[in-house]
């Protein structure tokens, strides 16, 4: 009979770890992973795990500081030959950010699964030992070697640059829009549903935090784009209209930017499709194309601030910058 393969799984809080206080009236983090592990039946039947605890907060608590750490805690395991894959337990509110942020940043081929769950274990239908099951599963699933890092969730397996969170409550909430996911787990094994293209790494240890997030809506003025590139921002990523598109005087705060040498990611608030230059009115993607804001694709704004984030983090030249997001996708 061959040896189970060794599996690490690192619990960081979130939802799977919380239970409703009474004091409070709400959930709060408060199992450890032992705890956690103890209501994962049968999971010795197929594979062998060690139990981590990095931290124990949620979702909204974690800081592009502290990923950083996780990121090179999860190396320091990957680099043991014991080990065959690493599983990373973590609030859902910020998952799919942490995901991706470890998805830029490491290298190895083990497969790195990011779980969580959506009720807390004082509720009915507690899905964390669902959650983890299959993505220890998918850990010690040859077919998820050098695909990156993968977000398992309700038996479905999608890829960190895809996995999104769409429904504050639903058990089925982190999908691929567009795409559909990377397979799924039958049976406790890993079913592969569509190959994966290139991924992006960034090498780099620092992370550049000073990175703004901004909503397009209508009649938006330039005034908060002004104030970030005023108080040191370092780059701003805007979820644009549509293709890419945004106000007139929104048009002009992303102009006063970029003549401060302001690195701007323009995305969609759409829930798929890429941004292109389409348009050429006043405020259009082909104005801010022309003043050398960089397109981001199809990334949502939480991962484009991420990738320019880290991006910051290992150069300031504009044209690398430009590379990582708009290499293989627009040239």
């Amino acid at each position: 009979m061959a040896k189970k393969k060794k599996v690490a799984i690192v619990f960081t809080g979130g939802t799977i770890s919380m239970t409703v206080d009474e004091k409070v009236g709400a959930a709060i983090p408060t199992l450890s992973g032992e705890q956690i592990m103890s209501m994962v039946t049968n999971i010795d039947k197929v594979a062998e795990v060690e139990v981590l605890n990095f931290d124990e907060i949620p979702g909204p608590h974690i800081t592009p500081e502290r990923m950083m750490e996780l990121k090179d805690y999860v190396n320091n395991l990957l680099v043991r030959e014991d080990i065959s894959g690493v599983v990373i337990t973590h609030g859902t509110d910020s998952l799919e950010e942490t995901a991706y942020f470890l998805d830029l940043t490491i290298t190895s081929i083990k497969p790195v699964i990011v779980t969580g769950a959506m009720r807390s274990s004082s509720e009915l239908g507690y899905d964390g030992p669902s959650n983890l099951s299959a993505a220890v599963c998918t850990a010690i699933s040859d077919d998820a070697m050098g695909k990156g890092v993968l977000v398992v969730l309700n038996n479905e397996v999608m890829l960190a640059s895809e996995a999104t969170k769409t429904n504050t409550l639903a058990l089925n909430t982190f999908q691929a829009l567009g795409s559909g996911p990377l397979g799924i787990i039958d049976c406790n094994e890993l079913v592969l549903s569509k190959n994966t293209g290139s991924r992006t790494i960034i090498d780099t240890d620092i992370v550049e935090s000073k990175v703004a997030l901004l909503k397009s809506g209508v009649g938006m003025d330039a005034e908060f784009i002004k104030f970030a590139t005023d108080n040191s921002y370092k780059g701003i990523v805007i979820e644009a209209m549509g293709r890419g598109n945004i106000p007139p005087q929104m048009y002009q705060g992303v102009k006063y930017a970029r003549e401060n040498n302001i690195p701007v990611v323009i995305v969609s608030r759409c829930h798929s499709g890429r941004v292109f230059d389409s348009y050429g009115y006043l405020g259009s993607g082909r104005d801010l194309r022309n003043i050398g804001c960089i397109f981001g694709g199809d990334l949502p704004g939480q991962k484009a601030r991420i990738k320019l984030m880290l991006a910051l983090g290992k150069t300031n030249n504009l044209d690398e910058i430009k590379d990582f997001f708009e290499k293989g996708i627009y040239y």
